[in-house]
């Protein structure tokens, strides 16, 4: 048996759940552990996996009072993850990462189980620097510099998302939108960005006369922005992304591993503006510098410059060169890649 663990997010979560499901279909008994806290609490019940959800929280280095209070929850928090690994008794334990990610693999490096663990970004999350040490094999979505004895055990599988791709015009036509029209997506996360829901609309309204914009505003945002809402304009609170991948020309995202995935997956061209450092210990920065040096992507330059941002994204000689790039960063076939090398950990 093989317990798959992580989430708390759906960056963390989707790949996971990707992975789980390709070792289901190799004839593995799959069983996933996340977080009662977590995005994969309402989730996980309609996936058909057998599941178990442990109390956890956000790991966090940054504010060492705050930690220390949270210790007993921790501790609690592990022996709870003791309790089922002893139950569960899987060879393997697969860890995609997040405070989600954590407990189960934290308490399996120390009863000798080995431990495969998947990292999104391009630079470490605090889990995985936490649990690589011991790890039998790390994967990664991008390239990453590691320490020699981390490298050696470690390997590019890509970032697992969901395959699904549709014809432009049907994708647009689904989704009400104009099929002929070339379309803007704008991608704030799962949950959608304040800073994109307040910073573009203003300035994407120039562009109306040639594009059509879709915005994803995030649910809790969608009621007070209805009245941006125009011809050309629309604002929706939650995508189906495969949809609007497909549907998509260009996009202005935040810069996390997943949406990055997806961009090259279906060969968008994008601008990503990333959260700041303070709020995620630069790990969207990192992935989008990699795409930007890959001339997968345009540099953000600052909304007072935003005209300039985009410049290359309308450029069709440079929007051309991006989906070459961004079609040799595709992440196909990651899922499989990501089981094989839980497979070799056996």
């Amino acid at each position: 048996m093989i317990a798959v663990t992580g989430g708390g997010s759906g960056g963390h979560f989707y790949p996971g759940l990707s992975a789980a499901r390709a070792l289901q279909t190799r004839g593995h008994l799959v069983v996933y552990v996340g977080a009662q806290e977590g995005l994969e609490a309402e989730l996980l019940p309609h996936t058909g996996l057998p599941f178990h959800l442990l109390p956890t929280f956000k790991l966090s280095l940054s504010a060492p009072a705050q930690a220390l209070k949270r210790l007993p929850k921790l501790m609690a928090s592990l022996q709870k993850a003791a309790r089922l690994l002893r139950e569960l008794r899987p060879k393997v334990v697969l860890s995609t990462g997040g405070y989600a990610g954590f407990p189960l693999a934290w308490v399996a490096e120390r009863s000798g189980i080995p431990v495969v663990l998947h990292e999104q970004n391009a630079k470490l999350g605090l889990a995985s620097r936490l649990l690589a040490p011991r790890a039998a094999r790390l994967g990664l979505s991008l390239p990453v510099r590691l320490a020699p004895s981390l490298a050696s055990r470690s390997r590019v599988v890509g970032l697992p998302i969901r395959e699904e791709r549709y014809i432009k015009e049907e994708a647009r036509s689904r989704m009400g939108l104009c099929p002929e029209r070339p379309l803007i997506l704008v991608l704030g996360g799962s949950q959608g960005s304040q800073e994109l829901n307040q910073k573009l609309p203003e300035r994407l309204t120039p562009l109306l006369d040639r594009y059509q914009v879709l915005h994803q505003t995030g649910p809790r945002w969608i009621d007070q922005m209805g009245s941006l809402e125009r011809p050309g304009y629309h604002l929706v609170g939650y995508l189906e992304t495969p949809l609007a991948w497909s549907a998509a020309d260009l996009a202005i995202t935040r810069a996390g591993a997943s949406t990055l995935a997806e961009a090259a997956f279906h060969q968008v061209p994008l601008l990503p503006i990333p959260l700041p450092p303070s709020l995620d210990r630069g790990a969207q920065a990192a992935n989008a510098a990699f795409y930007i040096e890959q001339g997968a992507a345009a540099r953000f330059y600052g909304w007072e410059r935003f005209e300039a941002s985009i410049a290359p994204l309308l450029d069709p000689q440079e929007h051309a060169k991006m989906k070459t790039a961004l079609a040799a960063l595709s992440p196909q076939g990651a899922a499989e890649r990501l089981a094989d090398l839980v497979e070799e950990a056996l």
